[in-house]
């Protein structure tokens, strides 16, 4: 082969590796940018009434558990529900047992947007349980809680109880945050708390009223009733903040004076990011450029 052959391809090998450097230049440079944060969507939930209650009936000799929910929601879906009242089966002689009758009672609970919120609302409703047909257990006026969770804020828990509230046929004031006991005799007694709240740095939980109950009328054991129950809870968590990105490093600071017109990019002291790929591409062009001539000699000798 003469010399001219060789020429062609090292001429060739130099351009080819200048655009290959400069064309990956930009390319690592967007790869290197910084990652987000994926993190979860928060949480939310809300629920007007939940009992934990144990009904003994019959002197004990059949037990039954009063488990009930109503309006019971729970978010990332967004959801809401309203109805107005909740039975039990199998504790009044096979016949359905109404626990909870409102005129108004909604449960909603949401996430979206760097926030979840839980909420929820009762009005005018009666609590009954086994044993007390004809007597509420409680009557309220109205009650609501609010649970709010933003990404990077402090969570919010708020309740509040508007208008009276009557416990075993007795109207009672309730103490915000403090526990009130309600004896009412040859019947039984209910100790309530009202507004509880509770936050942490991403969590929240409002709960209306917390009542736990024990009641045997005349101490007949035809029906007697443990436990717990539980008025509008709304409860959040925070989704995950986004994780704070790294500022891009700044040119150093001095005289840099334009070279070749505005907007060239490079100073006399410095340079722009492209620096580095262009030098590297002006290297491959010396080198290329140092080995075409060698080989050029070679062939003429």
């Amino acid at each position: 082969m003469n010399g001219k052959n060789f020429r062609l391809p090292a001429r060739r090998l130099a351009t080819v590796a200048t655009a290959t450097a400069l064309a990956a230049g930009p390319a690592v440079l967007a790869g290197a940018g910084s990652a987000h944060a994926t993190g979860d969507q928060g949480h939310a939930s809300a629920v007007v009434l939940r009992t934990g209650l144990d009904v003994s009936l019959l002197n004990k000799t059949v037990n039954v558990p009063l488990a009930v929910s109503l309006n019971q929601v729970e978010a990332p879906r967004s959801a809401e529900k309203t109805a107005l009242s909740a039975t039990l089966d199998g504790v009044d002689g096979g016949r359905p047992f109404n626990v909870l009758a409102a005129q108004a009672a909604s449960a909603k609970a949401t996430v979206g947007s760097g926030r979840a919120e839980g909420h929820t609302s009762l009005a005018h409703a009666s609590v009954h349980v086994p044993g007390l047909p004809l007597l509420s257990l409680i009557e309220i006026e109205k009650v609501t809680s609010e649970a709010t969770c933003a990404a990077g804020k402090t969570p919010v828990a708020t309740s509040n109880l508007l208008g009276s509230v009557s416990v075993l046929g007795k109207k009672v004031t309730l103490t915000t945050g403090g526990t009130t006991d309600v004896k009412v005799p040859g019947v039984g007694e209910v100790r309530l708390d009202l507004s509880k709240r509770e936050t942490t740095s991403r969590t929240a939980a409002a709960t209306a009223l917390e009542l736990k109950v024990s009641v045997n009328p005349l101490k007949l054991n035809v029906a007697e009733v443990e436990g717990t129950l539980t008025l509008a809870k709304a409860t959040c968590e925070a989704p995950a903040a986004a994780a704070p990105q790294s500022p891009a490093p700044s040119a150093p600071a001095g005289d840099t004076r334009p070279q070749g017109g505005e907007g060239s990019g490079l100073a006399e002291t410095g340079g722009n990011s492209m620096t580095p790929y262009i030098a590297g591409g002006a290297l491959a062009l010396v080198v290329a450029g140092g080995g075409a001539v060698a080989l050029a000699r070679r062939g003429r000798g």
